[in-house]
């Protein structure tokens, strides 16, 4: 009987501890959803504040950048990148408060590297190209180019891409990849350009009257450089006219002016100097059997 009892006790004694053993679980499921909102709590507000700090300090580095006078494309690049590499150490920080291991993270990222890399290798061919156009300056915001097959005015330099404006205010985007490994003709980075005419007469009319007219009109223009020289001479013998070379420089942000006045006046001005300028013309001769 006395062997019943202590067995009796024992198990009941075991009942009793597995029944304390499952109330536990139950209070600790709770303990652990309260701490997993707590947790997710901090890391909103982390991620708000973070990108609310991200946000000031890349104004900051703006303004201080400003003040230093850096170039336009220097600096918006850099804003560019300081901004992105804080917001992306918020989300870390975000993930870490919600528990995520970052050497498991880092890890993973490391393993996947190649694979990303391999898939991104476009994206980080711009990236790369990014930096070599701010360290060797083919161009500039602010800048007339002609680059892929694309025109216009250069408006960013951004990490991965070139904005550029189109002449009509169109928006062209063009990766810095193969912006960095093409062929780019800059129209404004010279200080002074050429501004080239061919000037067509009719046969029979004096050349030496037309080249007299010529260099009245380009005394006329204030906006025609002396240094260097204007050019004229004879092109070619055409087929309907005889073609005069005009030669002028101009300062950069005037070679629009000075070609479109410079056609108007020949336009406008040979005529009255019994200058002809030809045109292609066909004559048709009927015979009659």
């Amino acid at each position: 009987m006395l062997q019943d009892a202590d067995s009796l006790a024992t198990t009941t004694s075991e009942v009793v501890e597995g029944s304390g053993s499952y109330q536990f679980s139950w209070h600790s499921i709770l303990d652990k959803l309260q701490e997993w909102g707590i947790n997710l709590a901090i890391a909103l507000a982390v991620l708000f504040i973070g990108f609310f700090l991200a946000k000031r300090i890349t104004k900051m580095i703006g303004k201080a950048l400003d003040k230093k006078e850096f170039d336009v494309s220097l600096k918006k690049f850099l804003k560019s990148l300081v901004g992105n590499t804080l917001r992306i150490l918020v989300v870390v920080s975000a993930l870490g408060q919600l528990g995520v291991e970052m050497t498991s993270f880092v890890a993973l990222i490391g393993a996947a590297g190649l694979a990303i890399g391999m898939a991104f290798s476009g994206t980080l061919g711009n990236f790369a190209g990014g930096v070599m156009i701010l360290v060797f300056r083919p161009y500039k915001v602010g800048d007339y180019i002609k680059a892929q097959g694309e025109e216009g005015v250069v408006y960013e330099i951004q990490i991965f891409n070139t904005v550029l404006l189109t002449v009509d205010n169109k928006t062209v985007i063009v990766p810095n990849g193969a912006m960095a490994n093409g062929n780019i003709t800059n129209f404004t980075m010279q200080k002074n350009r050429r501004v080239d005419f061919v000037v067509g007469i009719a046969y029979g009319d004096s050349y030496q009257d037309a080249v007299k007219v010529l260099q009245r009109f380009i005394s006329e223009d204030e906006k025609i450089l002396q240094d260097p020289a204007p050019f004229i001479g004879l092109g070619a013998l055409a087929d309907s006219s005889v073609n005069i070379t005009l030669r002028v420089w101009a300062k950069t942000e005037d070679y629009w002016e000075v070609h479109f006045k410079m056609n108007q006046k020949i336009y406008e001005e040979f005529g009255k100097e019994g200058l002809n300028i030809p045109f292609p013309q066909m004559d048709v001769h009927l015979h009659n059997k």
